[in-house]
């Protein structure tokens, strides 16, 4: 009976939305809270889960294989596909959240950009800001959680660990590869790496 309930309770759903304008392609596989709100002109992929407390603006659009929750999504917003939003996410007008990212408790400022697997948690992100794939906030020493604060027009290069408490400031640039354990100054380079070492004619030891 509980079942039926659920299945009646999506299916009015839907059509309160399909009425409202959302362009949903396949909507038996979409699902809504009852405290849904979505703006004009959004359009919803396949197996989309929004569950509660997610408030979606205009021109939106949500790809296939992602979870919201307890999110505010601004107007002219890409999300997905497979895209994990948790609660206390906001994304910022113009944003962009991509490919197995994960957001929880942040902020995406304007025109910013998380598009490939990456982690990002217990962050604000400024504008114009590019989070390069494979990079995580590791936001947690297993007592605590700690923040990182991200400026505007600041560049993270690929595969980088921001560990919390951290601060890029304005227009900073990570090189790819580097573990950040300090605050890093406007309009700086910063990168850890160690030197590739080369060894010419190597044989391999049978």
């Amino acid at each position: 009976m509980k079942q039926k309930k659920i299945k009646i309770l999506q299916s009015e759903l839907r059509n309160k939305f399909i009425k409202k304008g959302v362009k949903m392609i396949a909507p038996e596989t979409v699902f809504f809270s009852k405290n849904t709100k979505i703006g004009k002109n959004v359009i919803i992929e396949p197996y989309v889960v929004i569950a509660e407390n997610v408030s979606i603006g205009n021109n939106v659009r949500i790809l296939s294989f992602s979870h919201l929750e307890g999110v505010k999504i601004e107007n002219n917003v890409n999300v997905g596909p497979y895209t994990r939003l948790r609660p206390g996410t906001v994304l910022k007008s113009g944003s962009k959240v991509g490919n197995f990212v994960e957001l929880k408790k942040s902020i995406i400022g304007k025109d910013s950009k998380v598009n490939h697997l990456s982690y990002v948690g217990d962050t604000k992100v400024g504008k114009k800001v590019n989070v390069g794939a494979g990079t995580i906030t590791c936001n947690y020493n297993g007592v605590k959680k700690s923040k990182t604060i991200i400026e505007d027009e600041v560049f993270v290069g690929s595969n980088t660990s921001l560990v919390a408490p951290i601060k890029l400031h304005k227009k900073t640039v990570i090189g790819a590869g580097s573990v950040i354990t300090k605050s890093v100054s406007k309009n700086s380079l910063a990168l850890t790496r160690t030197k590739q070492i080369e060894i010419k004619d190597y044989k391999r030891k049978k």
